[in-house]
C-alpha cells in the first residue's frame, strides 16, 4: 500500500519508516508530494481529535490514503489549565519554535520541588477512503513516563526538541543520547500492530 504520512517533519517521517520497516507499506511525507495543502487548524482538545482533523484535511485535498499522528504532553502535578496536552508548542496562543520549547519546559521543570514526571499520549488516524477510516489512541502507542529536566543537554535533534531535556526513567540518560535505543521506548510495537490490522482488513 502506498500511503502518505501527514507531516512535513523529516525526523518524524524517517522514524515512522523505521518503525514500520518490513510491512507492505510505501510511505512518503507531505514535503515529497508537491501538493498545495491547507494550513490545518489543530483545534481539537485531545490528540485523537487533532489526528482526525489533520488526516481529513489532507485526504480531502489528496484523495489518497493518508494518516496523521498527534501527541499530547501530560505532566504529573500540573493543574489542568496549564497542561500542555495536545498543544505542546503553544503557550498563551503563541507558537514556539524548537529552542523556545526547550527554554519554556526546562524553566517549568525547574519550578517543581521534586522530579517533573511527564508522559506523551499518542493518537493516529488513517483514512484509506471515505468508507475506511481507522482511528486509535491507546496505551500501547503512548510513551513511557520520563523526567523533564531543568538542565538542557548540549545535543539537540531537529523535530524532537524536548529530547534535550527529557530523561529516561530507568537509565538516567537524556533521550537525545538514546538514538540507538528508540525501540526500547515501549510504543513502537503498538504502531506496528495498528498498521498490521489496517493491512489485514484492507486486503480482505
Amino acid at each position: 500500500m502506498k500511503i502518505i504520512y501527514g507531516t512535513k517533519n523529516k525526523a518524524k517521517l524517517e522514524d515512522m519508516k523505521r518503525v514500520l520497516n518490513g510491512l507492505e507499506l510505501e510511505i512518503t511525507g507531505l514535503s515529497d508530494i508537491g501538493a498545495d495543502l491547507p494550513e490545518v487548524d489543530e483545534s481539537g482538545n485531545d490528540p485523537l481529535k487533532n489526528a482526525e482533523i489533520k488526516a481529513l484535511a489532507y485526504y480531502e485535498v489528496l484523495k489518497k490514503p493518508v494518516f496523521s499522528c498527534d501527541s499530547g504532553l501530560f505532566i504529573e502535578g500540573l493543574d489542568e489549565e496549564r497542561q500542555p496536552g495536545a498543544h505542546v508548542r503553544r503557550v498563551n496562543g503563541i507558537y514556539m519554535n524548537d529552542n523556545e520549547m526547550i527554554d519554556y519546559y526546562s524553566k517549568l521543570a525547574g519550578t517543581f520541588t521534586g522530579k517533573c514526571t511527564a508522559r506523551y499520549r499518542n493518537a493516529i488516524c488513517l483514512i484509506v477512503d471515505e468508507k475506511n477510516i481507522f482511528s486509535y489512541s491507546g496505551d500501547d502507542i503512548s510513551g513511557e513516563k520520563f523526567t523533564l529536566s531543568p538542565f538542557r543537554h548540549e545535543m539537540q535533534t531537529d523535530g524532537y526538541p524536548l529530547d534535550s531535556i527529557s530523561v529516561h526513567a530507568d537509565t538516567g540518560k537524556y533521550y537525545v543520547e538514546m538514538e540507538d535505543e528508540k525501540d526500547s521506548f515501549g510504543h513502537e510495537e503498538g504502531f506496528r500492530k495498528f498498521f498490521q490490522m489496517v493491512l489485514e482488513q484492507w486486503s480482505k
